[in-house]
């Protein structure tokens, strides 16, 4: 099967991005809440997220600007506290972190639109979600203007809430299947993580071994 060949120079940002969406999947969701200088609390899902370092623990955030370039909310509260919540989306959660993704305006409690539990930070000044299975709370690492359309926020996290049923702190392994949760697709879509398959990493001696076996036939 041939490939098409897609020059990124030749794309519109918006034809870059129809691609990375629909081929980059699924994405991992942080849905993020902060708090503004005012008190009113944020939460939005980003896509555009992952885990870069365990030492130090850093996760990454990529947020788009509006169209007129400023700061989106999640943005700005996190450049004015400093601080900001990653909140895992479990299946049960994905009506709810659909709601948080509509375009209130910044005095709106999302939160509260979709009907969930605010919790107190406790090593952050904003809140976690309490229906979601894991939070990590975050301080503001290092942000990373990489045009004016998009910042990268790096975060590193002080505090993990996980669901007991779901880790052990005996092994700190995590049980996917109560996790149970979901990523984002291109287009409207998602993924569940229960489509799961063990593969192990062979070594390189096993790998030489079987090619000299077939080598002789």
């Amino acid at each position: 099967m041939s490939h098409h060949v897609l020059d990124f120079s030749s794309l519109s940002p918006r034809e870059a991005y129809k691609v990375m969406i629909g081929t980059i999947v699924p994405r991992p969701i942080a849905w993020v809440t902060t708090v503004s200088p005012d008190g009113v609390v944020n939460a939005a899902p980003y896509s555009f997220f992952n885990c870069l370092s365990a030492d130090p623990p850093i996760l990454a955030l990529g947020v788009e600007n509006k169209p007129d370039k400023s700061f989106k909310d999640t943005a700005y509260n996190i450049r004015t506290t400093e601080c900001f919540t990653v909140n895992i989306v479990g299946r049960d959660n994905a009506e709810a972190m659909s709601v948080t993704a509509a375009g209130f305006e910044p005095d709106v409690d999302e939160l509260q639109m979709a009907g969930l539990t605010s919790v107190a930070g406790t090593e952050v000044a904003c809140p976690r979600i309490a229906e979601a299975p894991v939070a990590f709370e975050c301080r503001r690492y290092l942000g990373i203007e990489v045009s004016s359309a998009r910042e990268i926020i790096l975060g590193q996290i002080v505090m993990a809430h996980v669901r007991e049923d779901i880790i052990d702190l005996d092994t700190f392994y995590s049980d996917h299947a109560r996790l149970d949760a979901i990523g984002r697709m291109g287009g409207n879509g998602y993924a569940g993580t229960l489509d799961y398959f063990d593969l192990p990493t062979p070594s390189a001696e096993q790998i030489l071994g079987d090619q000299k076996m077939r080598a002789r036939g």
